[in-house]
Formats: structure tokens, C-alpha cells, sequence
């Protein structure tokens, strides 16, 4: 996937934020608007692992012990200056960073075709180990393949982030809220979200921050707004 010129391609409007801010919502409700004027589409950029995480933990009899040891290896991976956990944990997390990829590449190709496109997520290297960053470059990277994984995947991450968004909407909650909406998620992973959303720039994209905590109706308007004023030919 080579870097192209901006100018060849359509717009981008990504959507973050920690989960229960409301990305998946204001994202379809911003492509349902733009739908309407021009041809737009939406790509998903994450990894759904905690919905995986759940299947496994809903296996018979090893499940739960099994997803406590794969949730284990993970935080090791995710966590700065431990070291990773073994070439078996690196492969994963590199797999996964490969399927993001691909994903990735099919909407710049959307994009090549004159598509405009909402992602829900968007791939940085601001925060590795975890919220859509590197997953190999938090901890210690020891060994041949571990490090040769954990090279190849910033390479990965460098080239996606090097696709700078027309505009970026950050989605900012607090982690109490975040939790009431989210009660299956571990409350520490959304504390961390929380905290990183602000130093999250994507290459010094166009940012406009909105509050989660205001009524929907308001910032899905706010959001509307900031669309028109950054991407050309869209009206209320």
C-alpha cells in the first residue's frame, strides 16, 4: 500500500474516541447525512478483540481459563517496559494488525474510486499497545522473530497514519459514564482510553472535539457543522 496524493483522493471523516463515547451512532448517523448529497460510505478500523475475547471465554469448560490466560499475555504485551510474552503472542497481535491493514487498504481504495468515506476508528502511533495503535511497541521486543514482528508492524502503523484525515471527530467522555454504557468492558482499559484521547493528533489532522455528555441531537449537529466546514459541496 503506497501513500498517495491527497488530492487523488475523496475525503475522510474519522470518528474516535473511547468506546461507549458513541462513535458507531454519530457514525452512522453522519453517513445517512452525507449519503443523501454525494456518495459516501463507512469502514470499520478496529478489531472487535473483545468480542472475540467473549466467544472464547463462552467455550465449555476451558473457555474461561483459557481467554484469563490470552487477556494476560495481551496487558503483558500492551504494557511499557515488560517484556513481550513469547513469538506466540507477537504472531497474534501481528495477524491482527495484518487484518487491520487490509481493511485499511480497501478504503483507500474507496477513496481512489470517489468515495467519501466515515471510519469508525482510526489506526495512530501517538499511544502503542493499544486504542487502534501498534500492538509490538509498548513492551520490550526480545528475540529474532518477536523483533522482526514488532518492526514490520510499525511499518504497518507508520504507513497507515501517514494517511491524514480531512477531519477527525474526537469523541471525549468521562470514564464513569463510558462504564454505565459499557459494563462489560474492563473498567482499566477505559480509564486508559479515557486519558489518551486527548493526546491522540493523527499527524496534526483537523480535530474538533465534542463532549458525549451533551445531548445527542447537539452533537450530532456540532458534528454536521464541523463536517461542512471542512469538507467542500455538503449542506445542512
Amino acid at each position: 500500500m503506497a501513500q498517495e496524493n491527497a488530492s487523488d483522493l475523496a475525503p475522510l471523516i474519522a470518528v474516535v474516541g473511547c468506546d461507549g463515547s458513541g462513535k458507531s451512532t454519530l457514525s452512522a448517523d453522519l453517513l445517512s447525512w452525507i449519503q443523501a448529497q454525494r456518495p459516501a460510505q463507512s469502514t470499520y478500523l478496529g478489531l472487535r478483540s473483545g468480542v472475540m475475547g467473549n466467544k472464547i471465554k463462552a467455550w465449555p469448560i476451558i473457555g474461561p481459563s483459557f481467554e484469563k490466560l490470552l487477556s494476560k499475555k495481551a496487558k503483558q504485551a500492551r504494557t511499557k517496559g515488560a517484556k513481550i510474552p513469547g513469538v506466540a503472542t507477537a504472531l497474534v497481535i501481528y495477524i491482527f494488525s495484518k487484518i487491520r491493514a487490509r481493511r485499511f487498504a480497501k478504503m483507500i481504495a474507496l477513496r481512489k474510486s470517489g468515495m467519501l468515506v466515515v471510519t469508525d476508528r482510526y489506526p495512530q502511533l501517538e499511544v502503542p499497545g493499544f486504542y487502534d495503535g501498534p500492538g509490538l511497541s509498548a513492551a520490550r521486543a526480545e528475540g529474532a522473530m518477536v523483533s522482526w514482528l514488532s518492526k514490520n508492524e510499525l511499518a504497518i502503523y507508520t504507513e497507515m497514519a501517514s494517511y491524514i484525515p480531512n477531519l477527525v471527530i474526537r469523541l471525549n467522555i468521562d470514564v464513569k459514564t463510558a462504564f454505565a454504557r459499557k459494563p462489560d468492558h474492563k473498567i482499566e482499559s477505559l480509564k486508559a482510553k479515557v486519558a489518551a484521547t486527548p493526546q491522540l493528533t493523527f499527524n496534526n489532522a483537523p480535530i474538533v472535539d465534542l463532549s458525549s455528555l451533551e445531548p445527542y441531537d447537539q452533537m450530532l449537529a456540532k458534528a454536521k457543522a464541523a463536517v461542512m466546514a471542512h469538507i467542500d459541496g455538503l449542506t445542512p
